[in-house]
């Protein structure tokens, strides 16, 4: 969505090239490497990054500098506090553990403060779509994949229509694209512009 260019390597975690992690030994993906031999490895800051090149669809919300404030705070708890109680509510699932309903019940608490912001405003933050409505995507479809049956009828209806209108989007296909895997062959793949 800001229109920036890069090369892409895609890689499987489980077989990390020594290319990256001598770039960011940290290991975790994404990592964006800049011509000037800048590295950002957190998801956030490479938006952040691209959104202040080019943001022509207002991502960030320049004319209201609350909002960004507020969703970076959004983005936070996300990542600091939904996405491990989400990583634990999948496990229970897959391995069939008797916590499962207590597990998702922790993570409905994020839920339904998501479908309340999209009931106040269509979006998470202000009166557009914004940052924060692309960096929560993947979370909250992974949650509604867990148990697929419960979601459908869950008391969450603006929250699956908000995922529905982006998993229809062409720029969801586009971005869920597969990619050839780096390391097989050592083949970089234009992505973005």
């Amino acid at each position: 969505m800001a229109q920036q260019s890069v090369m892409l390597r895609a890689i499987v975690m489980k077989n990390k090239p020594d290319e990256m992690l001598a770039v960011s030994p940290k290991g975790t993906v994404p990592v964006l490497v800049l011509p000037d031999d800048r590295v950002i490895d957190e998801s956030l800051d490479i938006m952040l990054w691209a959104l202040r090149q080019n943001d022509p669809q207002d991502l960030l919300h320049k004319e209201h500098p609350n909002d960004l404030e507020a969703m970076i705070a959004l983005i936070h708890r996300n990542d600091k506090q939904f996405k491990p109680q989400l990583e634990t509510y999948k496990k229970a699932k897959r391995f069939h553990h008797d916590n499962e309903l207590a597990e998702r019940e922790k993570c409905e608490m994020f839920i339904t403060e998501l479908e309340e912001k999209l009931n106040a405003n269509g979006f998470f933050i202000g009166e557009k779509a914004g940052l924060i409505d692309y960096a929560l995507l993947p979370f909250v479809r992974q949650f509604s994949r867990v148990n697929r049956p419960w979601f459908i009828q869950a008391p969450y209806p603006k929250l699956r229509s908000w995922l529905e209108f982006h998993q229809q989007s062409r720029l969801y296909s586009k971005a869920m694209a597969k990619y050839p895997l780096w390391l097989d062959d050592h083949q970089e793949s234009l992505f973005g512009g």
